[in-house]
């Protein structure tokens, strides 16, 4: 099973939706639901439920609809209290894998993200004292930087993966990608190559 469990950036624990127990767990949406609001108290006891309003995909338009986000002790406890058949226990087993595996992502990607903020600053100063440097230099950098290691512009990160910082969105890979390709910035930057010089090998890297 794929897709069980999301991560909205680095500040935010991971999740998993009222649909998604539904889809796997062979019960109804509206049942879930149901359950989510008849139990809210006892869900909110660890943490805030939090929740999405979705507007319909169709273009007769219709009403949007809540979809609630549950966090790892929410949808345990909300599980517990569906039918235990063979489907949701092996949805069970299914979902606490993806949990840890989400959450151990996620402590990887704080430890890279912390790690690469130095190198950030050294850019910075980098392109500061870059003579070929102008106005736009520094965010037309980490405009290329990102579109090279994740193949989407920052305003796509931010809107497809829900950050206010695009860096908070990427990947473990991308996030490996990304330092290596800055740290070739840096070295370029550091020879006084020009801005198409430094675009240009940052194209074919």
């Amino acid at each position: 099973m794929n897709d069980l469990v999301f991560m909205h950036g680095l500040n935010e624990e991971p999740y998993t939706t009222d649909k998604i127990i539904a889809d796997h767990s062979g019960n109804g949406l509206d049942s879930v639901k149901r359950l989510i609001r008849n139990h809210r108290n006892d869900l909110e006891k660890f943490g805030v439920l939090g929740f999405e309003i979705r507007k319909p995909k169709s273009s007769k338009g219709g009403r949007p609809h809540k979809t609630y986000h549950l966090n790892e002790q929410q949808s345990t406890l909300l599980i517990t209290m569906l039918d235990n058949t063979p489907q949701v226990t092996q949805f069970k087993v299914a979902l606490v894998h993806e949990f840890y595996r989400m959450k151990k992502e996620l402590t990887t990607r704080q430890i890279n993200r912390a790690i690469e903020k130095p190198q950030r600053q050294t850019l910075m100063d980098a392109v500061k004292s870059w003579p070929n440097a102008n106005q736009w230099s520094y965010r037309n950098m980490t405009q290329l930087l990102l579109k090279r290691a994740t193949g989407l512009t920052a305003n796509q990160i931010k809107h497809q993966r829900h950050v206010d910082n695009s860096l908070d969105g990427l990947t473990i890979k991308e996030q490996e990608r990304y330092t290596q390709l800055e740290n070739i910035a840096i070295g370029l930057i550091g020879l006084n190559k020009t801005w198409d010089e430094v675009k240009g090998v940052l194209l074919l890297a």
